[in-house]
């Protein structure tokens, strides 16, 4: 349905129900009506987006928890989530941003919102690839990915670099740079048919399916026999504790993320870290906003990158914004293929 002219619309949101404990359901979600106003208050410095694309990632979940902590604020109860998505400008009161923008950034789980706070969302220059992609590939996810990689892994051609969660929007574009760049690369995944991907698809030399793995320790000596100079931490927990016994002297841990603990009410403690010290290694973990600034230079290399199929990219697109709550709680229960995307309006 058309907008045009309208002062306000009906507007389907998700909103959270309660803080969770434990693993999310769908329960603790709702789908609701409400209505929006599709004018930008004047002098706000507000756009109103038409929100066509949602981003489903695992920091969510931890925001549904209702603790704090230094970069995120917890959910508001009976208010929509929010998280990244694309959109496009129907009303602005922001001389960054015209109607009919195409923007991507924070934004709400809804079919429309007035974004006060504009900050975080980038106007989107190209149009020649799905505008989706800037959910994952070419949004947040990518630059996490980028950043994690070129500013924090230090690699060097033939190094032993093990990603964990590879098969993520993360994980798996930072496989594919690791291998650009001349380096051996091992990949976990949660079921068999993202472990055939990421050998198959995105080029990783070997994977392994983390949850018929009941001793990561045997498993890390037998998928990386030589040991592990860069470990992409994209889950935390056991996995991280093991790899920390088959660093390589002067491995680097990089983290962007801890899928495994973000709903544990006590998460697991780091026994091995002793290795840390005989190994001289690092541990560096990072926040990709803040180094958004690198947001242009990143492009220049993606985009080269995805037109001529040096990189694989797999999405997993739902349709439809009741699709959320199930789409959300699968990705921590690794049921997504690939980068986990809402379409707002059903194709």
């Amino acid at each position: 349905m058309g907008t045009e002219g309208m002062d306000e619309a009906s507007n389907m949101k998700v909103v959270l129900k309660h803080y969770i404990t434990g693993s999310a359901q769908e329960t603790d979600m709702l789908l609701t009506a409400g209505t929006m106003k599709l004018k930008a208050p004047k002098d706000s410095n507000a756009v109103v987006l038409k929100n066509l694309f949602l981003s489903c990632d695992p920091d969510m979940i931890f925001k549904m928890t209702g603790h704090k902590r230094e970069h995120c604020d917890p959910y508001t109860l009976g208010s929509p989530l929010t998280g990244y998505g694309v959109g496009k400008v129907l009303d602005s009161a922001n001389p960054d941003f015209a109607v009919d923008d195409l923007v991507w950034g924070i934004t709400g789980w809804e079919e429309y919102s007035l974004i006060s706070d504009t900050k975080y969302l980038m106007k989107i220059q190209r149009t020649d690839v799905p505008l989706s992609y800037y959910t994952g590939i070419l949004g947040m996810p990518g630059m996490t990915a980028y950043v994690g990689f070129y500013e924090h892994c230090t690699p060097k051609k033939g190094d032993y670099v093990f990603v964990s969660g590879a098969c993520g929007a993360v994980g798996q574009l930072l496989g594919q740079f690791a291998k650009l760049h001349g380096c051996h690369v091992v990949g976990c995944a949660g079921n068999p048919d993202t472990v055939d991907l990421l050998k198959k698809k995105f080029g990783f030399d070997d994977a392994f399916n983390y949850r018929q793995e009941p001793d990561y320790d045997a498993t890390l000596k037998k998928y990386c026999s030589e040991g592990i100079d860069v470990y992409f931490d994209i889950v935390g927990g056991k996995m991280l504790d093991a790899v920390l016994l088959n660093l390589r002297p002067h491995g680097r841990v990089v983290m962007c993320g801890m899928i495994s603990q973000y709903h544990l009410e006590h998460p697991d403690g780091i026994l091995n870290l002793p290795s840390m010290v005989t190994k001289e290694a690092q541990i560096q973990g990072y926040l990709s906003v803040n180094y958004y600034h690198l947001y242009p230079k990143f492009l220049e290399i993606i985009l080269p990158l995805i037109k001529e199929s040096k990189v694989a990219y797999v999405e997993d697109v739902a349709d439809g914004l009741e699709t959320a709550p199930k789409v959300l709680v699968g990705i921590i229960n690794g049921l997504n293929i690939g980068k986990k995307v809402v379409a707002v309006d059903h194709h």
